[in-house]
């Protein structure tokens, strides 16, 4: 689009974590600047970026975006205003302190929208929300993806069609339900599908998938849930009473980097157990060691699956590391995401 002498309201995905006031992770950030940077470059006169950050019920200081305002000024080598309408080159205050963005507010979506001339998408971790900032402002103003969305799409998209093989798709971490709608369908493609963490449990128990599925054989067992727990490795159908599994142990994870070896592409998403305490992250950072030696095509998505690429330095040997959790879920799972499918509609 022709963005010189015109104001462009971006949307992107600045949602980061911070610590005693300050961004602990400018992954996101990072990825967001190409876009920021082209606007720049073309002469819009003004950009005006939004994004939310968190879950507030309300106004809340410890979620406010300006550290986050600090911190991309000092990426972009350039003041990035905060919160201030009239300035170049500004980053608004958190678009979840308002109560009607998780609406679709329709007044709170020509708020936005009186800002800018045309609208810009890149926040793909927020685009299967239907928002005001990601929804409502579409389809009010022209609307484009930026470079990050249209690279997630593209990227991910490589999955969704013939792949070189073996296909082999890792999941792991926590929130169960949000897994099994991808592996329902992506795991139907798949020539190998490897299951740790929280979900192994559950899918032992009950198996809802019609294909097989390979599991842990050992875990590293805690006595407690804490981070300075007894721990012992004992294989999965010999777990103490009342103990639980933090993680895979050592034959799961020679197993899993042994299947892992075989592959052509690979799809990544959670950790193999409670990664945030050392004592339990030596299985994801094995399978981290092991999709980064992949001599083919790599995905990896999800924070922590992220976060463990780049701990241990291997984020440059991965293809793409997806900047979307709950989206890059649902594209791969085959839905329609709403900040994406109304793209289209407004610009024409």
């Amino acid at each position: 689009m022709e963005v010189g002498g015109k104001r462009v309201l971006l949307r992107s995905d600045l949602n980061v974590p911070l610590e005693d006031g300050a961004v602990a992770d400018d992954t996101r950030i990072r990825a967001a600047l190409p876009t920021i940077e082209l606007l720049v470059e073309r002469a819009a006169s003004r950009v005006v970026i939004c994004s939310h950050l968190g879950r507030p019920k309300g106004p809340d200081p410890k979620l406010s975006l300006r550290p986050v305002a600090r911190r991309l000024g000092e990426l972009l080598g350039q003041e990035v205003a905060f919160d201030e309408r009239g300035a170049r080159l500004t980053l608004l205050e958190n678009t979840r302190f308002n109560p009607e963005e998780t609406a679709s507010g329709e007044d709170y979506a020509r708020q936005l929208a009186s800002l800018g001339d045309l609208y810009v998408d890149d926040a793909f971790g927020s685009a299967h929300r239907a928002h005001a900032s990601t929804v409502g402002v579409a389809q009010l103003l022209p609307a484009y993806a930026g470079l990050l969305l249209e690279r997630e799409l593209t990227e991910l998209g490589k999955l969704l069609g013939e792949v070189d093989r073996p296909f082999v798709l890792i999941s792991g971490g926590a929130k169960v339900e949000d897994k099994l709608g991808i592996l329902q369908h992506l795991g139907r493609r798949a020539d190998t599908v490897l299951i740790g963490g929280k979900m192994a449990e559950e899918l032992r128990d009950e198996h809802p998938f019609d294909f097989p599925v390979v599991l842990p054989e050992d875990v590293v067992a805690a006595s407690e849930f804490a981070a300075d727990a007894e721990r012992r490795v004992t294989p999965y159908d010999e777990l103490p009473e009342g103990w639980l599994g933090l993680d895979i142990g050592p034959v799961t994870q020679r197993r899993f980097a042994a299947e892992i070896g075989k592959a052509k592409t690979v799809f990544w998403n959670g950790p193999m157990g409670v990664f945030e305490w050392p004592r339990f992250a030596e299985g994801t950072k094995a399978v981290a060691r092991a999709v980064a030696d992949v001599d083919g095509y790599t995905v990896v998505g999800g924070a922590d699956s992220a976060r463990a690429v780049n701990e241990i330095g291997v984020t440059d040997r991965i293809d793409w590391v997806s900047t979307g959790g709950g989206a890059s879920l649902e594209f791969l799972e085959g839905k329609d995401l709403p900040g994406v499918a109304v793209i289209p509609e407004s610009v024409t």
